[in-house]
């Protein structure tokens, strides 16, 4: 890495040194994909590597989990048959996937795995050696296994203490900004980054040469992690809000962006509250806003019998994700009548585990619940003793982070958990129109209509290995000349200072417009979308877009600043998945995944809720296509389906297969 200053005009008419960083493979983001990425790299001689993160504590990866968290992998245990091509066919089934990418997810999936093993991960063995599995949602084989609610956890603290033996150099503290690119058209590259410096809080946003630092690259990995930021109830953690608007600012294609996984979650510490939290059967009980006022048990008058709506509420622990598929006479229907509280009744939801629902009986559930809490010896008298006695750690968790739920109600809400789609990329996580640029992890839209529990850690896992594997075969040299990447790091850093010196005399706090775009997503373009909302949904995102680029924002610190210029992206980028969620409600997708598209004569949700709650049946058609979006130079988006690519048909003859990998000819 070699380390340099750029010229810039800070404003004001003067020339300042902004540091710059020149580095053959720049990785942004440091959840468990990027940091893959960085061992990999490292591990094939491409050392000269540099991870730029808001903090290797922060993040997705190392800051979220679940009842039990699942890695999902190629079986490896017992007499069950499985294989690439098998598991491949498990991805490729949910829809709308390209088949290599689903064959590529398969076929690393043992060598992934078992690099995390030796880094350290502790996945479960039987006494043979077996990696002992279980089944997970859209999973016809016991692929899954996991160590306990933060599995990802686990995987980044290994990973970073491989980071660390191997000296891969981390600059912490910098929120990256911009994206830097070269060439138009098909020759196009990403080159680098700009970011802002975090590290000294006291740091005027005027004062350029402290504030702002340039990267410049042969290899852009970008690893930012899934769109966190955009909504108002999601268990992202708080400390995680994505980066992909700075891509999609830059023309990235993008795929599948309105495909996203929503479900029950706690909002003051976020959690999914899945599995066991539901099979325990807590309370269902919401209150005016002030959050005693008017409590009541709000999902009674929707089902004919208690049992009815306990048996469902159990469900939820299996079903935890919002499914269109089980609206209807299924489970889901409890995360509409949540959604109905909170956002439509504006008033607050929370499980109350301290009592049982009124008119509970065990006899009156179903035989799957009923089987379920016999043989796990929890016929108790209370969802808590029931919770104590099945998974005490449940408890303890929320205990760890200040809310004791033996004491009180645990409020919640519907909530975006998952961006199944992303940045579109080819079968070596290479950009599909920006070279040089490597979306890995969540950013990385490989993942189709439904996936199996826990395929995207798996999922970026592979990444890293593709990636690495592609940049230290076809990328080891450096094609872009040092005078390119400096003039378009000049060029992104002066366009950055002139949009600061609006934000000095902006009154717009950026915690308003953030809260804005975020309300809006949650309205519009989360798990219940309606045509009409979603017309209006998108004139006012573009309207707030534009807004916050004449005006800009205020901002006393440097702090402030880059939550500021992070509204920026993340505003754009709401822009977008808005778009792309209207055109495929209006392509007549209708209601697929984890959205339900309201439609006043279609299927009725619910026989006690009324027709506008009738939502558009699916159309199958679509799963064999997929949504390309991309932002066009003059800022319109441009959304077109195409057919999805089949599973591959591989020539597994040693003799040739040998041939073209000695060749090369694998990477072409």
């Amino acid at each position: 890495m070699e380390k340099s200053t750029i010229p810039v005009d800070d404003g004001s008419g003067q020339t300042c040194e902004v540091a710059a960083f020149r580095v053959h493979t720049l990785v942004i983001g440091s959840g468990a994909a990027g940091l893959n990425t960085a061992v990999q790299l490292h591990a094939r001689g491409m050392e000269d590597v540099l991870i730029v993160t808001e903090g290797l504590q922060m993040g997705t990866s190392i800051n979220t989990g679940s009842d039990k968290q699942t890695y999902y992998k190629l079986g490896m245990c017992g007499a069950e048959d499985d294989s690439p091509e098998a598991l491949a066919e498990s991805f490729f089934a949910g829809g709308s996937m390209h088949g290599d990418l689903a064959m590529v997810e398969a076929s690393l999936s043992a060598r992934c795995f078992l690099n995390l093993v030796n880094l350290g991960v502790p996945f479960p063995t039987d006494r043979f050696g077996q990696f002992v599995g279980y089944k997970t949602d859209h999973d016809p084989r016991q692929r899954a296994t996991s160590v306990g609610p933060y599995t990802s956890r686990e995987m980044c603290r290994s990973l970073i203490r491989e980071i660390e033996r191997r000296g891969i150099t981390v600059h912490e503290g910098r929120v990256v900004v911009k994206l830097l690119t070269h060439g138009a058209g098909r020759e196009k590259r990403a080159v680098g980054a700009v970011a802002v410096r975090c590290d000294d809080e006291s740091a005027k946003p005027s004062d350029v040469q402290a504030i702002l630092a340039v990267y410049t690259a042969e290899n852009v990995v970008f690893a930012t992690g899934g769109p966190g930021g955009l909504y108002k109830t999601s268990v992202y953690p708080t400390v995680h809000t994505g980066g992909i608007g700075l891509a999609l600012a830059e023309g990235a294609q993008a795929q599948s962006l309105p495909e996203s996984q929503y479900g029950l979650a706690s909002t003051e510490f976020r959690w999914n509250v899945s599995g066991t939290y539901m099979q325990v059967v807590p309370r269902f009980v919401s209150t005016g806003p002030d959050g005693t006022s008017d409590a009541q048990e709000f999902l009674r008058p929707y089902f004919k019998t208690a049992g009815e709506m306990n048996s469902a509420v159990f469900l939820k622990g299996y079903q935890w994700p919002f499914d269109s598929r089980k609206i209807a006479g299924g489970s889901s229907i409890v995360d509409i009548l949540v959604y109905i509280e909170t956002v439509m009744k504006q008033r607050r939801a929370f499980l109350d585990f301290r009592a049982n629902p009124a008119e509970f009986g065990f006899d009156t559930l179903s035989v799957e619940a009923r089987e379920y809490l016999t043989r796990s010896e929890a016929l108790l008298d209370s969802p808590i003793a029931r919770l104590t006695k099945m998974n005490p750690a449940a408890i303890e968790l929320y205990r760890d982070h200040g809310i004791d739920i033996t004491r009180a109600p645990l409020e919640i809400a519907v909530c975006a958990q998952h961006n199944n789609g992303g940045l579109a990329a080819n079968l070596w996580w290479q950009s599909n129109n920006i070279a040089h640029l490597f979306p890995v992890g969540e950013v990385n839209g490989s993942h189709g209509v439904y996936r199996p529990g826990g395929s995207a850690l798996n999922s970026g896992q592979v990444a890293g290995f593709r990636a690495a594997e592609y940049m230290a075969r076809r990328c080891r040299d450096w094609t872009v000349p040092d005078a390119a990447c400096r003039q378009a790091a000049t060029d992104g850093v002066q366009a950055l200072l002139a949009w600061i010196a609006k934000c000095g005399g902006a009154t717009a706090d950026w915690r308003k417009e953030r809260a804005e775009f975020q309300a809006r997503m949650t309205r519009a373009g989360a798990h219940i979308r309606a045509p009409r909302e979603l017309a209006r949904a998108v004139s006012e995102a573009w309207a707030q877009w534009n807004r916050l680029e004449t005006g800009g924002s205020a901002a006393a610190n440097v702090v402030e600043l880059a939550e500021a210029l992070r509204n920026r992206q993340l505003c754009f980028a709401h822009a977008v998945y808005l778009e792309a969620v209207k055109f495929a409600v209006q392509s007549g997708v209708g209601s697929r995944g984890s959205a339900m598209v309201l439609d006043e004569t279609g299927t009725p949700a619910h026989e006690s809720l009324g027709q506008e709650w009738n939502f558009a049946p699916e159309n199958p058609e679509f799963r064999d296509k997929v949504l390309v979006t991309a932002a066009e130079p003059d800022g319109r988006v441009r959304n077109e389906w195409v057919p999805r690519r089949p599973l591959p048909k591989t020539d597994a003859w040693f003799e040739t297969a040998w041939a073209a990998f000695r060749e090369g000819k694998i990477y072409e």
